[in-house]
């Protein structure tokens, strides 16, 4: 067991990373039979399949880690670099009620979720990409780069603002990112906020290793101490690794959350950039495979038709 976080918060965690892992896979694929009450069928696969998988996972690894930390504080907030991976973002948006905020249609149950869930990439629906529709959202989620800026302008002249943000490993290679890791010594001090860099070292970047991926963690670790943090890993997805990094008594902590690429999907790796099975539809062998990992999240235990969520 954790040192810092104890069962049942490790438990409470791991079911949050479940429950959104199976919706952000529902919004990529399904257009009905949501809660699988009977094996998919071709019908129910939306005839155009669009969005991102790859980094689906890691974003909800960090978003619940992140939440439960820093659960009851006020002033937290948390900026997404890979906004790519917007269908994580949503799962967690809805799972909290704030996706309900500004859409009335996104209620907390199954009215609700087959909502979210035929209308993303849909048409009059939610694009594949996080948007100024989404809340708190501030630029389209396909423009990579600007996340670490935009977290260091949200707590200027704010001192009691605390902003975790995950950065992509490809993301991180963009001019804009890596300049931005200067802010840190510019910013620093008692008369702003805190900003809490979390690069998601995943290895690839649409159909190669991203660069940051090929350096030796030696080398990783040189480059972010030379803009002044101090670099945590964590490895994996499990919340206990997690935990235990976010509450090490560190000075400016750059945390490298490094998992697989598509996580917890039927591929990894590259392959599983975008949408890893291609055509469920047609394909009777990709749609048992499609079948089997929505069945591997136990979504049944987290969310019913009745009772809506059971977390």
């Amino acid at each position: 067991m954790s040192g810092h976080a104890d069962i049942k918060t490790l438990e409470r965690i791991r079911k949050r990373i479940r429950f959104c892992d199976y919706l952000s896979v529902a919004q990529l694929y399904l257009r009905d039979n949501f809660l699988l009450e009977r094996p998919l069928e071709p019908g129910d696969i939306k005839p155009r399949l669009l969005g991102h998988w790859g980094t689906c996972h890691g974003i909800n690894v960090a978003y619940a880690n992140l939440k439960s930390y820093f659960k009851g504080n006020s002033n937290y907030s948390f900026v997404l670099g890979p906004g790519h991976g917007f269908p994580a973002l949503q799962a967690n948006l809805f799972l909290d009620g704030e996706l309900l905020k500004v859409d009335e249609k996104a209620t907390l149950d199954y009215d609700g979720l087959s909502y979210i869930c035929k209308k993303f990439s849909w048409p009059d629906g939610f694009p594949s990409h996080a948007s100024p529709m989404t809340p708190s959202v501030i630029t389209e989620g396909g423009e990579l780069g600007y996340a670490l800026a935009n977290a260091y302008g949200k707590v200027l002249g704010h001192p009691e603002r605390v902003i975790a943000v995950l950065i992509g490993d490809g993301e991180l290679e963009t001019a804009t990112a890596l300049a931005s890791l200067n802010l840190r010594d510019l910013l620093c001090g008692p008369r702003n906020g805190r900003v809490i860099p979390i690069l998601h070292l995943n290895g690839y970047k649409i159909s190669a290793p991203s660069i940051y991926a090929r350096r030796s963690e030696r080398e990783l670790n040189e480059l972010v101490r030379g803009f002044g943090f101090s670099p945590v890993w964590i490895y994996g997805s499990d919340p206990e690794a997690f935990q235990d990094a976010l509450h090490k008594d560190v000075d400016a902590p750059f945390y490298i959350l490094k998992t697989e690429k598509g996580e917890t999907g039927p591929n990894r790796y590259h392959e599983a950039h975008q949408i890893p099975l291609k055509e469920p539809a047609k394909n009777k062998d990709e749609l048992e495979v499609l079948n089997s990992w929505l069945i591997s999240y136990g979504f049944n235990e987290l969310f019913s038709k009745d009772d809506g969520v059971k977390i």
